[in-house]
C-alpha cells in the first residue's frame, strides 16, 4: 500500500479550537439518504469525526421513530429503550462476565474483563509476530464435540471451554442475551444453557480462528437450515457491533467534556483508541443471494425491538433479495397460455440440486447495514456500514475495479474484526480462488484517511497488525485441501485456532477378502513373458498367437495394470 498514507497519519495535528469547530460543523451537517446501488462507488470522505455522532444526531431528531417506538412488531426488550439506560449499559461494558480466551503467551484477564476488550486492547509483541509469521500452529488439547459422538474440537493454547462457565450471561450485552433467551423460548428450547447454540458461542466469544465444517448441509433430503449455529454467529456479531459502538460513544462523551482542559492529555494515552480506519467491522461472506436473504432476515429477529424500531428499505431488500421464482412462472404460464403450476411438473434435477438453487441464487451481490441507536439501515454506504454482507465474487469485482481505476478503493475492508465465511462447501464448489483473493485483500492499510479521526485509531492498526486480531470463523459441510490451507496460511489471529475434527469408521472392512487390488507400473520384458506364460496355461492355442501379437505390439506404447 501506498507510504504517504502512513506519513501523513504521523503527521496529521488537530488543535482543540478545530476540534471543536469540526465538531460544531457535524451537528450543522443535514441528513442525506438515497439508495446505494451494487454499481455505485462508495465514497468514505463524507465520514462523520466520530463514528457514532451521526447517528446520534440523526435518531435526536427523528420524531417519527420515537413516536413509532411502541409499535414495533416482534419481541422487544423488557428492559426498555430510554437513553439513560444505554448509558449505563455503556459505561458498565467492562464490568459484565466473560469468557476467558488468552491462549499461547497471552496472560489471563481479569473476571471482570469481557473478551472483546481483553481481545482488541491485548499488545502484541514482536516476538509473537515474528512466530505468527512462521505460521505453524500445534494443536494440544481436544474436547468431545456437543451433540457430535464423532467429533471432537482440538485448538492451539490453553483449553478455555472446561472452565467455560454454562450458566452465566456468556459474554453477551444484558439486553442480547434476553432477547435471544425470548427467542429460545419462542421456539421452543427450555433448556438454552445446554443447547448447541450456547456452546457454539462460546467458541466465537473466544476470539478464535473457527474451522466448522461438519454442518448439517441444509440441500440434503429432510434436513433444513442450521439455524443453532447462524444464530450464534449472528449474536457475536451483533455483541461485537454494540459493543463498539458503546466504547466508542462512552469515549466521545468522555472527551467531549473534558476537551477543553484535558483532551490532549487524554489522546496522549491509549485511553480513547477505539478506532479502526474505516468504520465496517463485521464481514459476513455467502454464496447465494437466497442464503443471504436468510442470513439478513435471521439479524433482524435477533436484534432487540429496541434497536430495530426502523428497518428501512426492507421492501428493496426483499425485492432484490427475495424469491422470484413463483413471478417468474406465473408470467412463463399467461405467455405461453398454459394453465398448470409449473411447480406441479416433476423436476429431473435430483432433490439436492432443488433445494440447493432453490430461490435467487445470483452469486454476485454486496449489502451494507448500518446500526443506528433505534433502526437499521439496509443498503447503507459502505463507509458508514458497521456489517456487510457480500460474495466473494463481487468483492474480487470491487478489487478489480479498484486496481484498474485508481479513484476507486475497497479501503473498507481494511478494519474487519470479525469474518464469517459461511456455506464454505458451496463457495469451493464456485471456485475458492475468488475467496483466497478477497482474503488477501483484507486488513490492509488504505489509500485514503476517509474522515477517520486519527488521533483515535489504534496502534496495532497503525503498525500493520490488523490482521493478527481479525478473527475469521469457516462455516462448511465438509473440509477440503483448499478450505485448509486458507484456514492454515491466511487466517493468523493471535488468540490461536480451534478446529472440528472428525473420524469414520470407513468401509474398506466391509470390503470382500476376494477382491483384488491392481498396482500400476510399466512393464518390462520379463514381465510381459512371465505373463504371456500365466495366460497361456488357462487360454486356448488358438488365443496364443493374438495374445502374444498384442502384447509385442503394445509393450513400448502403454503401462499395463498387473493384478
Amino acid at each position: 500500500m501506498p507510504a504517504p498514507c502512513l506519513t501523513g497519519l504521523k503527521r496529521h495535528k488537530r488543535t482543540n479550537k478545530s476540534w471543536a469547530d469540526g465538531k460544531q460543523k457535524q451537528k450543522k451537517r443535514p441528513r442525506k439518504e438515497g439508495k446505494i446501488d451494487l454499481e455505485e462507488d462508495v465514497a468514505g470522505d463524507s465520514q462523520s469525526l466520530s463514528m457514532f455522532e451521526e447517528d446520534s444526531v440523526e435518531e435526536g431528531s427523528d420524531n417519527e421513530s420515537d413516536l413509532q417506538e411502541h409499535k414495533t412488531v416482534g419481541i422487544v426488550d423488557t428492559d426498555g429503550d430510554s437513553d439513560s439506560e444505554d448509558i449505563l449499559e455503556a459505561s458498565n461494558t467492562d464490568q459484565e462476565q466473560e469468557l476467558d480466551v488468552k491462549s499461547q503467551t497471552v496472560a489471563k484477564a481479569p473476571a471482570s474483563r469481557s473478551s472483546f476488550h481483553s481481545h482488541l486492547e491485548y499488545k502484541l509483541p514482536e516476538t509473537e509476530v515474528e512466530d505468527l509469521l512462521k505460521k505453524k500452529w500445534k494443536y494440544q488439547w481436544d474436547v468431545p464435540a456437543f451433540g457430535m459422538p464423532n467429533c471432537k474440537w482440538v485448538g492451539t493454547g490453553e483449553c478455555f471451554l472446561e472452565v467455560a462457565n454454562m450458566n452465566s450471561d456468556c459474554g453477551l450485552k444484558q439486553r442480547l442475551y434476553k432477547h435471544w433467551l425470548d427467542v429460545c423460548k419462542t421456539s421452543g428450547s427450555n433448556d438454552f444453557h445446554s443447547s448447541p447454540q450456547r456452546f457454539f458461542f462460546s467458541l466465537c466469544n473466544s476470539y478464535r480462528d473457527i474451522l466448522h465444517c461438519n454442518k448439517k448441509p441444509f440441500y440434503r433430503k429432510g434436513l433444513k437450515e442450521d439455524l443453532a449455529i447462524m444464530d450464534a454467529y449472528i449474536m457475536h456479531c451483533l455483541n461485537h457491533i454494540f459493543r463498539t459502538r458503546d466504547l466508542v460513544t462512552k469515549n466521545d462523551s468522555k472527551v467531549g467534556k473534558h476537551w477543553e482542559n484535558a483532551k490532549d492529555e487524554l489522546l496522549s494515552g491509549d485511553e480513547v483508541l477505539d478506532h479502526g480506519f474505516t468504520r465496517p467491522k463485521v464481514l459476513i461472506l455467502l454464496p447465494f443471494r437466497s442464503i443471504a436473504n436468510r442470513a439478513v432476515n435471521r439479524l433482524i429477529q435477533l436484534t432487540p425491538g429496541a434497536y430495530k424500531v426502523n428497518v428501512e428499505h426492507m421492501s428493496r431488500f426483499s425485492n432484490e433479495f427475495g424469491n422470484h421464482d413463483d413471478e417468474d412462472n406465473v408470467n412463463t404460464n399467461e405467455l405461453t397460455g398454459s394453465v398448470k403450476n409449473s411447480n406441479s411438473q416433476k423436476s429431473s434435477k435430483p432433490t439436492d440440486h432443488q433445494a440447493l438453487f432453490d430461490g435467487n441464487v445470483d452469486d454476485k451481490f454486496m449489502i451494507g447495514i448500518k446500526f443506528t441507536r433505534k433502526s437499521i439501515k439496509l443498503f447503507s454506504d459502505f463507509y458508514s456500514s458497521d456489517l456487510i454482507v457480500a460474495s466473494p465474487l463481487a468483492l474480487l469485482k470491487k478489487i478489480e475495479e479498484a486496481k484498474r481505476d485508481k479513484e476507486k478503493d475497497v479501503d473498507y475492508l481494511s478494519s474487519i474484526e470479525v469474518l464469517i465465511i459461511d456455506h464454505a462447501d458451496v463457495i469451493a464448489m464456485q471456485n475458492w480462488a475468488f475467496l483466497s483473493s478477497v482474503l488477501e485483500q483484507l486488513n490492509c492499510i488504505p489509500s485514503k484517511q476517509h474522515g477517520t479521526d486519527i488521533m483515535r485509531i489504534r496502534k496495532w492498526y497503525l503498525d500493520g497488525h490488523a490482521r493478527f486480531y481479525r478473527q475469521t470463523i469457516v462455516l462448511g459441510c465438509y473440509a477440503n485441501p483448499d478450505i485448509n490451507a486458507s484456514f492454515n496460511r491466511q487466517c493468523v489471529n493471535y488468540q490461536g485456532k480451534v478446529k472440528l475434527i472428525c473420524q469414520y469408521k470407513g468401509v474398506l472392512p466391509k470390503v470382500s477378502d476376494q477382491v483384488r487390488q491392481t498396482l500400476w507400473q510399466k512393464l518390462t520384458m520379463l514381465d510381459l513373458t512371465s505373463l504371456f506364460r500365466r495366460c497361456s496355461q488357462k487360454l486356448k492355442i488358438q488365443m496364443r498367437v493374438g495374445l502374444c501379437y498384442l502384447l509385442v505390439l503394445t509393450m513400448n506404447m502403454f503401462d499395463f495394470v498387473t493384478f
